[in-house]
């Protein structure tokens, strides 16, 4: 049996499908001949299948690396489901838990490895990796592998170190949205042996794009709630905004909840699910919201703020009409938001003096002095830091992840993270503590026995575990933990579903920390770019909003999609033209020649009102021009 043929076997046999979708046999068949493949294709474009057919044709397993831990488990209880053996491994899981997984991905039948970008870098997984058999290395939302695209995570490029140890293995990188300048930069990142790129049409037929200028931003919110049945999404810039918004929404009788960073984890997943399940019908959220949300009958997507970047407005935008059927995708624009964002974007960018005050109030908020720290971690929330030094957290965000760019710390997304541990004395005077304090004895031999590793590195350890082996209930283990840490045995982090910020370095003085200037002055001036591709987009009175998208991803000779509110006003003029006799009059009149207003009036009946209407509007079509010398003439 061919290739091919093996292909849509796997297909009809795992999905129950006949054909594939856009270019996904293509991408599969490049991938089954070794190439490296970089490949774009929108939010809901299938891009799961793209590795997981050429897996499952061939033996080994994929590497899949994702930065969610909700779309791994998704997609891992999605192939359990079909009887495909897969795995995720994520900051979630204790030492013991990620040994087993690892472990079957070396001796059992795994297909599938799930796992997040700063984990690759870990000793442990990649002793294990080398001794695996790798078909093929997927990298999902490839974009933030690159510094210069509007979603960089530092910890992306320590995927290329692990390209370096698979010499041999094919690499399949996945984004719905890149650039030329980015898509170039992922290539060079991944270590392309040749820069291979499939790109999946952009076009959304069912997706209608708009535009609103309006300083009444709720009154027309509140027009597509009352004339667009479904449920749907409404993006804002701030936490409070967010909270006021839904309040607002309720009063006027939708059923509408916040979501944003400043939740509570759990919190933050009751309120999704509840949306999800259709029990509350709007969701006013920040851009926290939307990555990995499978839910595909959102009819409308409303962004209430104006994004930073297309690339960022085209996937949170993307997230509506998933089934294939109607949906909207709304920009409100109010006359300040340009000088509000430019004013955002100020504060985003402080001068470097400023970003030095920030890593050094970040080590005291740490309590770590002068020339310790390397290697450690911590949770760290961020508003409660921002609250306490009285900085905005935006400034904060810039200052973070410019030190993330120069080597300094890692910040990890918010997730749930288990306890750990670090034993701070030497065996042998902890063998002495456990003569002086006799209670504790038990307590400490069943960590030793239970974690391997706890004297060189933070270990993470299940304290529910800990609990059954004692017979002590979790809450006795936390206070035993915070008595060996009050003694100055351990170093003791609780379970937490906060970031973890990593240090990479020790404390430095002030005047010893160095920011590359790339990393801030190129990062500023892309992002001014970006922003004005984002505004030229809301200021865009002739182009088909979604043929725009389209060439600024890159695509060729695309067509008008006809459902945009300017094809959809372009349609409504054509019709209008078409039925009247003065325009059709006119039209004529201007196929033999340029004419002046004057002569206009003066050879056709009609008020110079009802003219000069009729040609305002034949301008605004794009039917005439007018020239240089005030002539009115056909557009060529």
């Amino acid at each position: 049996m061919d290739m091919e043929a093996r292909i849509y076997e796997v297909l009809r046999k795992y999905w129950g499908y006949e054909e594939f979708r856009s270019v996904q046999k293509e991408i599969i068949l490049s991938v089954l001949n070794g190439h490296d493949m970089l490949a774009l294709m929108p939010t809901g474009g299938g891009k799961s299948l793209t590795y997981q057919v050429p897996t499952l044709v061939r033996e080994g397993l994929c590497i899949v690396v994702t930065p969610l831990i909700a779309l791994m488990k998704d997609q891992v209880d999605r192939l359990r489901r079909l009887g495909i053996n897969a795995v995720a491994i994520h900051s979630g899981l204790t030492r013991r838990q990620i040994d087993i997984a690892l472990d079957n991905c070396v001796y059992g039948d795994v297909k599938f490895l799930y796992i997040a970008p700063e984990r690759l870098a870990t000793d442990i997984f990649q002793a294990r990796m080398l001794r695996m058999k790798i078909s093929l290395l997927a990298v999902d939302e490839a974009h933030c592998i690159s510094q210069w695209g509007y979603d960089f995570r530092p910890h992306y490029l320590r995927i290329g170190e692990v390209r370096d140890l698979l010499p041999d293995v094919p690499v399949l990188a996945l984004t719905a949205s890149a650039t030329d300048l980015v898509q170039r930069d992922i290539m060079e990142n991944l270590h392309f042996a040749e820069g291979r790129v499939i790109r999946s049409s952009f076009a959304r037929p069912n997706l209608s794009y708009s535009v609103r200028h309006t300083d009444d931003k709720e009154g027309q919110l509140l027009r597509v709630l009352r004339n667009v049945e479904g449920s749907g999404i409404v993006y804002m810039r701030s936490r409070e905004a967010c909270e006021q918004l839904a309040q607002r929404l309720c009063i006027e009788g939708f059923t509408a909840t916040a979501y944003h960073g400043g939740l509570p984890h759990a919190e933050r997943s009751i309120r999704q699910e509840e949306w999800i399940q259709g029990k509350v019908r709007v969701i006013v959220a920040t851009n926290a919201f939307g990555m990995g949300i499978d839910k595909p009958d959102v009819r409308f997507v409303v962004h209430f703020s104006m994004c930073d970047s297309l690339e960022n407005y085209y996937q949170e935008a993307g997230r509506a009409g998933r089934d294939g059927k109607r949906a909207y995708a709304l920009l409100l624009v109010a006359s300040d938001d340009e000088r509000r964002i430019v004013d955002h974007f100020k504060q985003e960018f402080p001068p470097l003096d400023h970003v030095k005050d920030i890593y050094e109030r970040l080590f005291n908020y740490l309590q770590m002095p002068i020339g310790e720290g390397q290697g450690t971690s911590h949770p760290f929330n961020i508003f409660d830091f921002c609250a306490r030094e009285h900085l905005y957290e935006g400034v904060v965000s810039c200052a973070i992840k410019l030190l993330q760019l120069n080597g300094y710390l890692t910040l990890t997304d918010a997730r749930e993270h288990p306890a750990r541990i670090l034993f701070t004395v030497s065996r042998d005077d902890l063998y002495k503590l456990r003569l002086r304090h006799e209670d504790l004895d038990p307590f400490l031999r069943t960590l030793l026995r239970l974690y391997n590793g706890v004297f060189t590195d933070f270990q993470p350890i299940n304290e529910g575990e800990i609990a059954t082996w004692c017979g002590y209930t979790v809450e006795h283990v936390r206070e035993l933990m915070r008595r060996l840490w009050q003694l100055r045995v351990i170093r003791y982090i609780p379970s937490n579903a906060l970031p973890l910020l990593t240090l990479h370095e020790e404390r430095l003085p002030r005047a010893s920390l160095y920011i590359a200037p790339e990393t801030y002055l190129r990062r500023k001036e892309l992002m001014y770019e970006r922003f004005d591709q984002m505004l030229q987009y809301s200021t865009n009175e002739e182009q088909c909003r979604s043929q725009l998208l389209e060439e600024h991803f890159g695509v060729k000779g695309s067509k008008p999609c006809g459902i945009c509110d300017l094809c959809l006003a372009r349609r409504r003029s054509q019709k209008a033209e078409a039925k009247d006799p003065l325009a059709e009059e006119i039209l004529q009149h201007l196929a033999e020649g340029p004419c002046d207003l004057y002569r206009l009036g003066s050879e056709l009946s009609g008020s110079p009102e009802r003219i000069a209407a009729v040609v305002e509007e034949l301008i605004r079509s794009g039917k005439a021009i007018t020239t240089d010398n005030g002539e009115l003439k056909i557009r060529s």
